[in-house]
């Protein structure tokens, strides 16, 4: 019987700062299941992103990597975890079943940013979608850096937000588990 205990790896950071580069890496060298959620959208869409899709996708694949945790398997969550309450929430989630917590974050500038998504653009427009500049700024306002607490996993999980008891009830609104 593998008593190893099974690890929650998530990639924090803004689009093109080399997450799913490393959440590859990740999956290989840890045994992982590995979830990303763009390619997921691109094998539902194709060359779609429908905004009313993201939260189902990414729920489901919550669901499927806690359930993969429970099973004793190694889990990366590849989607970006722009807020502390997303990360909050699946920190305690995967403490709920006794998996450890590898928290990677990805710091990118604006400037390489933007040549970054260049250069996906010309070397593989399949695997991805526009991004203009005026939303990299956008995006980038709206993220929310983790503190250093987080990244090291030293600082404890605070309540969840007003209005929600747990935080699996802040997990399953922010993430519903199917289209309503």
């Amino acid at each position: 019987m593998d008593t190893r205990q099974p690890t929650l790896f998530l990639m924090v950071g803004l689009p093109c700062a080399g997450k799913t580069t490393a959440a590859r890496s990740i999956e290989i060298e840890h045994e992982a299941l590995r979830l990303t959620k763009d390619e997921w959208v691109k094998a539902l869409y194709g060359p779609h992103n429908p905004p009313s899709a993201g939260d189902v996708i990414e729920g489901r694949l919550i669901e499927i990597g806690l359930r993969a945790l429970e099973l004793g398997l190694n889990v990366v969550i590849d989607y970006g975890l722009w807020s502390r309450d997303e990360r909050s929430a699946l920190r305690r989630a995967a403490a709920d079943l006794g998996a450890a917590v590898e928290l990677r974050y990805f710091e990118v500038t604006l400037a390489e940013q933007r040549t970054r998504r260049d250069q996906r653009q010309a070397d593989a427009p399949h695997s991805t979608w526009p991004m203009s500049d005026e939303e990299l700024t956008g995006w980038a306002a709206a993220f929310e850096t983790p503190t250093p607490g987080e990244v090291d996993g030293s600082e404890p999980i605070g309540e969840p937000p007003a209005g929600f008891a747990t935080w699996r009830e802040w997990r399953t609104r922010r993430w519903p588990p199917a289209v309503s």
